[in-house]
């Protein structure tokens, strides 16, 4: 008689299954020590308007679809464009087409990313 070509998979997988099960146990306790971290003070402001930076946020979330120099790529070209700054404020604000909305609603945000995209030359 021979041996079971699947015993040594059957215990690769337990092995993988145990090693999940620990890690993710693990993986609880250091969550609740970064929350216990979390709840001593070290807090963060969400930036204000004034510090907002239209031109890091377009090579954040812009330069996927409208490549790296903003003139084109999956996205039209947004170099020297023709939308008028309320429709650039609401594609920004809402999406069109396959764009998703940004996530931004701050009207001096939006103003401040519309002003950017009409400055680029």
């Amino acid at each position: 008689m021979g041996k079971n070509p699947i015993i040594p998979y059957i215990l690769i997988f337990a092995l993988g299954i145990g090693l999940i099960f620990f890690m993710s146990l693990y993986g609880l306790e250091q969550k609740n020590e970064i929350a216990e971290q979390g709840e001593e003070g070290v807090t963060e402001e969400a930036p204000s308007s004034a510090e907002f930076d239209a031109e890091a946020v377009a090579q954040g979330k812009c330069i996927g679809c409208h490549g790296g120099d903003l003139t084109g790529g999956m996205g039209p070209d947004l170099v020297g464009t023709k939308l008028a700054k309320d429709e650039i404020k609401e594609i920004v604000k809402n999406g069109k087409g396959s764009m998703p909305a940004q996530g931004i609603t701050d009207d001096a945000e939006l103003d401040a990313m519309a002003d950017y995209i009409l400055s680029l030359k």
